[in-house]
């Protein structure tokens, strides 16, 4: 396998196909957030947790796979167990919404979907949500889930984290505090359209504030001031990964949408991740939305991103 595969590199090379009817689904469900927020500057944190539920609209239901609720390390948390799947292995799974909104139960599909293709189970973790717990309860409740996880069994090289916007920031900062604490390391990460800088560097918030109908410098703004609170700064190394050397990192892959302002935060990891030596897959598809797997099951280009991941594992 080649690590630092960059799959928009590919698909430029011919034209940049059109985004499909399916997919615009998350377009506009995105959309529809960023006008009710406009509209209601005032909306409370239950509000903006009731309308962020809805992130699990798009995404079909896995056929196959069947959930079940638990409490894994003191963490609520969602099973997702799939025909067939090899009972020995699992992935963590941390959802998205800023460290503040999301839930297991608004990613459970998607993790469904990913735990499928991958033919293992998978944990998702209500962790603690800011502005009530800001950091870094996050990351405590993932390595607490994730110690649970070893105690009940699973190998470490067994286990992947995984997750997506805010949450695939927890899949790469648990693994970053794993290694603090001397403990053993999983065996892959999987990060969709992960946010990582808190201090807000990355070029496309610019470049791409027009294409992305959600994720814009205010709305991170925002979020990194629920989650940080007034004592962490935004460079620290367990809240901004990519403040990290990942020097001895388990293999990684990295998606996110063309269309994204965190796409940055994609292209930063991956060069910061192969500098150290890490077999890294980046994987940019062209015209895709922030966390475009949300799409799983109903649109192709988050069909097709799932048999890229797939095949990416099976060869590790």
């Amino acid at each position: 396998m080649v690590g630092s595969d960059i799959h928009e590199a590919n698909i430029s090379g011919r034209r940049k196909m059109a985004i499909s009817k399916e997919a615009d689904v998350l377009r506009a469900l995105y959309q529809s957030w960023t006008d009710q927020m406009v509209e209601n500057p005032n909306l409370t944190i239950l509000n903006l947790r009731s309308m962020f539920d809805e992130w699990g609209q798009p995404a079909l239901e896995p056929e196959g796979v069947t959930y079940k609720s638990d409490t894994v390390g003191g963490v609520e948390a969602i099973w997702a167990m799939p025909e067939g799947a090899d009972r020995s292995r699992v992935i963590q799974y941390t959802h998205g919404g800023g460290f503040a909104v999301g839930s297991a139960d608004s990613h459970r599909k998607m993790a469904g979907h990913l735990a499928k293709a991958l033919g293992v189970t998978a944990v998702v973790l209500h962790y603690r949500r800011a502005p009530e717990h800001p950091f870094p309860a996050q990351i405590e409740d993932a390595v607490s889930a994730y110690k649970a996880l070893l105690e009940q069994g699973f190998a470490p090289e067994n286990i992947l984290t995984a997750g997506d916007s805010a949450g695939g920031n927890l899949a790469i900062s648990t693994v970053l505090k794993l290694r603090d604490l001397g403990l053993p390391l999983p065996g892959a990460v999987i990060a969709y359209s992960p946010w990582l800088d808190m201090a807000l560097r990355g070029e496309t918030l610019e470049t791409n504030a027009a294409t992305d109908a959600l994720v814009s410098r205010a709305i991170l703004e925002g979020m990194a001031g629920m989650f940080l609170g007034d004592k962490t700064d935004p460079l620290d190394k367990l809240a901004n990964p990519l403040e990290n050397d990942f020097t001895g990192f388990p293999p990684l892959y990295i998606n996110c949408g063309g269309a994204e302002t965190l796409r940055s935060d994609s292209e930063a990891l991956c060069e910061k991740a192969r500098a150290a030596g890490v077999d890294v897959e980046l994987s940019v598809v062209p015209g895709m939305q922030h966390v475009f797997p949300a799409l799983s099951g109903r649109a192709p280009e988050a069909d097709a991103e799932l048999a890229r991941i797939a095949a990416w594992y099976k060869a590790l």
